[in-house]
C-alpha cells in the first residue's frame, strides 16, 4: 500500500459517521509497527473532552486499548458511534452484561440495522452461557431470532447466530453451513470465523478449520486465540515449522506467557525429530485424544465454567495445566479438580504432562487390552470397519485408531456424542459382531 494510503485516515480530522468506517479505518495502522505505533502517537495528542475526547476514546478502541477506550467512551452515550464502540470494547472485554443495554437501546433506535440486534443477541447469549444456563441461553436465543425482522435472517449477523443455535443443539453440520453463509456475507466477521473455524476442527472437517483460522489470523489486529488454535491444528498436522511461527508471533506480544513458550518449545523441538511410522501412529493417537471437546465429559457447572472462562476447550488445553494453575483460579477447588483428574485419568494422562510421557502412556494403556491371541485383530484401524462417515468420526474423535480402541467405550458413552445415535450405535455394534466382539459393558 502506499503511503498516501497508510495516512488517509487522521484520527483527528477524518469524517467517522459510522462504526463500519472506523472498523474499515482501522486495518490501515497494522501495516506495520511504524505506522501503528504513529497512530497511537496521535491518539494519544488527543484532547479529553469535547470532540476531540470522543475520537481519543475511538482510537484507542481501534488500537485495542479497550478499557482505556470504555473510561473516555463511557462519556459519551449520547453519541451512537461512541456507544456502538463502547458496547464492542466490553464485548472485548468479555463483559456483556455491560454491552448489552446499549446494544438494546441501539436496536431499537435502529430497527432495520443487523449490528445492533445482532450485538444485542450475542451479548444476551454470552451472558446466559457465563451463567451456565445453556439450556436458557437456547430457548431464548431461537426466541431473538424467531422475533426478528425478516431481513436480519438473511443478514451476516443472523446467518452468525443461527450458526451459534445449531452448535447449541448439538448440529455442527447445520453451525458449519450458516457460518459459511455468514462469511460470505461478511468476511471480516471475527467471531463467526473463530466459530467456524472452532466448529469444523471438532467435526473432524479440519480443511474448513485450518482455512477460517488462516483467514482469521489475517485480519489485523491478530486475534490471539486464533493464532493459538491455528498453531495447534499445523502440529496435527505436521506442519510444525508454520506452528511455531504462530506461536513466536503471540510470545512476542506476550512475553511472560509460560504456556505459549511452552507451546514454541514444543514445536522447535518436533522440527529437529525424526519420527518411524510406529512413532506417527501413535502421535495420530495422542492428537486425536488431546482434540476432544471437554463438553463431551460430564462435569459440574463450577467446573465446567470455570474452564470455559480460562479458555480451556479440550483435553489438550487440560493436559498443559498444572493442579497450582488451576487451584488458583476463583472458585475452581478440589472438587473440580478432582473431577478433571478423573477425566484425565480414564485417557491415559494427567495434569502437567509432557507430550512424550503422553504419547507412552496412551500407547501403553492400548496395549494392556491389544495383546494375547486377539492381538492381531484388535490391532486393526477402525477404517477395516467399514462404519459410515458419521460413526467413524465419532470414534475417531474418541482417539480411537484401533478396533481394540472402540471396544474400550460402552454404549452410554457413546450415544452420550454429538451427533451418535441409535442408527450409528447399531451400525457400529453390527460391525464389531462381525468380527466376533462387542462393546465395554457399563459398570453398574
Amino acid at each position: 500500500m502506499t503511503a498516501t494510503a497508510e495516512t488517509s485516515f487522521d484520527i483527528k480530522t477524518s469524517p467517522i459517521s459510522s462504526f463500519a468506517a472506523l472498523q474499515q479505518a482501522r486495518s490501515q495502522m497494522y501495516l506495520n509497527s511504524q505506522a501503528l505505533e504513529s497512530f497511537k502517537g496521535k491518539v494519544a495528542q488527543l484532547g479529553t473532552t469535547g470532540e476531540e475526547g470522543r475520537r481519543r476514546g475511538l482510537g484507542l478502541w481501534m488500537s485495542g486499548e479497550f478499557q482505556h477506550a470504555i473510561d473516555v467512551l463511557s462519556k459519551y452515550t449520547e453519541d451512537n458511534v461512541a456507544s456502538f464502540t463502547l458496547a464492542r470494547a466490553y464485548m472485548s472485554l468479555g463483559r456483556p452484561q455491560d454491552a448489552l443495554p446499549i446494544f438494546e437501546r441501539l436496536s431499537k433506535a435502529y430497527p432495520e440495522e443487523p449490528r445492533p440486534r445482532g450485538g444485542a443477541i450475542e451479548a444476551r447469549l454470552e451472558h446466559d452461557l457465563a451463567k451456565g444456563d445453556e439450556l436458557g441461553a437456547t430457548d431464548r436465543l431461537a426466541a431473538a431470532l424467531k422475533s426478528a425482522p425478516a431481513s436480519f435472517e438473511n443478514s451476516a449477523e443472523g446467518r452468525y447466530l443461527q450458526g451459534r443455535l445449531a452448535e447449541l443443539n448439538r448440529n455442527p453440520e447445520d453451525a458449519i453451513e450458516h457460518y459459511h453463509a455468514a462469511r460470505d456475507l461478511d468476511p471480516t466477521h471475527r467471531g463467526n470465523l473463530f466459530r467456524l473455524a472452532y466448529c469444523a476442527e471438532r467435526a473432524m472437517q479440519e480443511d474448513i478449520a485450518l482455512e477460517a483460522y488462516q483467514t482469521l489470523a489475517r485480519l489485523q489486529p491478530i486475534d490471539r486465540n486464533a493464532l493459538l488454535n491455528l498453531g495447534v491444528l499445523y502440529e496435527d498436522k505436521g506442519r510444525d515449522q508454520d506452528a511455531a511461527a504462530c506461536y513466536d508471533t503471540i510470545a512476542r506480544s506476550y512475553p511472560t506467557d509460560r504456556r505459549i513458550r511452552v507451546y514454541l518449545e514444543d514445536a522447535k523441538s518436533a522440527m529437529n525429530m525424526y519420527y518411524d511410522e510406529d512413532m506417527e501412529r501413535k502421535e495420530d493417537r495422542l492428537n486425536q485424544i488431546l482434540r476432544i471437546p471437554i463438553t463431551d465429559f460430564e462435569l459440574s457447572v463450577r467446573a465446567r465454567n470455570c474452564l470455559n472462562k480460562m479458555n480451556i476447550m479440550t483435553l489438550g488445553d487440560l493436559v498443559r495445566q498444572t493442579e497450582q494453575e488451576l487451584l488458583s483460579y476463583k472458585n475452581f477447588g478440589e472438587t473440580s479438580l478432582n473431577e478433571i483428574k478423573d477425566i484425565l485419568a480414564s485417557k491415559g494422562l494427567r495434569l502437567g504432562m509432557a507430550r512424550e510421557e503422553a504419547v507412552q502412556s496412551i500407547e501403553q494403556n492400548r496395549r494392556k487390552y491389544a495383546t494375547g491371541e486377539n492381538a492381531e485383530l484388535l490391532n486393526k484401524p477402525v477404517t477395516d470397519l467399514e462404519l459410515s462417515i458419521r460413526a467413524r468420526r465419532t470414534v475417531e474423535s474418541l482417539g480411537c485408531l484401533t478396533v481394540g480402541d472402540v471396544i474400550q467405550h460402552s454404549e452410554e458413552e457413546l450415544l452420550g456424542m454429538p451427533n451418535f445415535g441409535v442408527t450409528s450405535l447399531q451400525e457400529l455394534k453390527s460391525k464389531l459382531s462381525d468380527m466376533g466382539l462387542k462393546l465395554k459393558t457399563k459398570a453398574p
